[in-house]
């Protein structure tokens, strides 16, 4: 039998198989190449006030989700902010549970459709965080302040946390107790040279000069702290003695006024029942009538003047009280 001379016919079934066996890796490299595309997070951070804690990253995205797991350093990874395609959560239900713990968390990085994902996801891990020791302070709040004499009073309040215990919100005294301090910078209004004190309790009562006016502002202070010792200044507040000086001499020249204004009635209605006397007198009629009108006329002159004498007393008397204390004032003031 002659060989045959024309070309070999290729098998069919082997094509096939080779056909299907190219799919199949690029099916395999497609998948792989989409897990690559998924960007892990970076520049994770913590912001904390009070204990109020937000984890924050980095970047925006665009093809994938993410969740966040935090756990402390001896425990459990718990779950939050499930999916999300925020770059921050706030995780502070779970820092208060004990600010003295040390806390991990971590960014898991998924694609957007997460139900064809089957491998485990990328993620990046935080720095450590334990919020006693890195809290920012936020900053405080003078409650009141009071300058008698040579003293002023001056009131801290304390900010309210997210840190609980039976139910109550506690304040940063409950929670950092003497460890935290408050600093008060003081100075006279007419001056830049400031003073300080310094109390771990939330009241002032320090010695100022008398009838000066002082300005102030306080900062709360962790001194067992390395970092974050010190919260912002807050907002400045100043006394005024011109305040109550005004008001003082509002009520002494309206006391001055009201006298004033019950001399003159009462004087004009002297004056207007001896004019009327007078001219009874000068009527037509005579004898013994004549000599009573005179006599009422002289008495009640004489009353007008006794009254009158009375009210300019006490007029002078009102006038030199003012006077007086107006001249103590000045003096106080200067």
């Amino acid at each position: 039998m002659a060989t045959p001379n024309g070309p070999r016919v290729p098998c069919p079934q082997a094509a096939v198989a080779r056909a299907l066996l190219f799919g199949l890796v690029l099916i395999q490299g497609a998948g792989v190449a989409g897990t690559t595309d998924v960007v892990v997070a970076y520049n994770i951070t913590w912001k904390s006030t009070n204990f109020k804690t937000i984890l924050e990253w980095e970047p925006k995205p665009i093809n994938h989700v993410y969740t966040v797991q935090i756990s402390p350093r001896l425990g459990n990874w718990k779950n939050k902010c499930f999916y999300t395609t925020n770059t921050e959560c706030d995780v502070t239900d779970e820092i208060v549970k004990n600010v003295r713990e040390t806390y991990l968390a971590r960014v898991l990085s998924y694609p957007a459709d997460t139900s064809s994902s089957t491998v485990e996801p990328p993620f990046t891990n935080s720095p450590e965080f334990t919020p006693y020791l890195e809290t920012n302070l936020g900053q405080p709040t003078i409650q009141s302040f009071e300058q008698v004499g040579t003293k002023l009073n001056v009131t801290v309040q304390d900010a309210r946390t997210l840190v609980r215990a039976n139910s109550a919100f506690l304040s940063l005294r409950d929670v950092f107790g003497k460890d935290l301090n408050y600093t008060l910078y003081y100075w006279k209004a007419s001056s830049t040279g400031k003073k300080k004190a310094t109390t771990n309790t939330n009241g002032f009562l320090i010695d100022v000069d008398k009838g000066e006016n002082y300005c102030f502002h306080v900062q709360a202070v962790i001194l067992s702290r390395r970092v974050n010792q010190k919260s912002p200044e807050s907002p400045i507040k100043c006394t005024s003695h011109e305040k109550v000086l005004s008001t003082e001499l509002f009520f002494i020249i309206g006391t001055v006024m009201l006298v004033i204004i019950i001399f003159i009635v009462v004087l004009s209605v002297s004056l207007h029942k001896c004019r009327k006397v007078r001219a009874e007198r000068s009527g037509k009629e005579k004898g013994d009538r004549h000599l009573s009108n005179g006599q009422k006329c002289t008495a009640l002159t004489r009353r007008c003047h006794l009254v009158t004498l009375n009210i300019s007393k006490l007029l002078i008397h009102a006038k030199t009280k003012s006077r007086d204390m107006i001249i103590l004032k000045y003096y106080t003031f200067h």
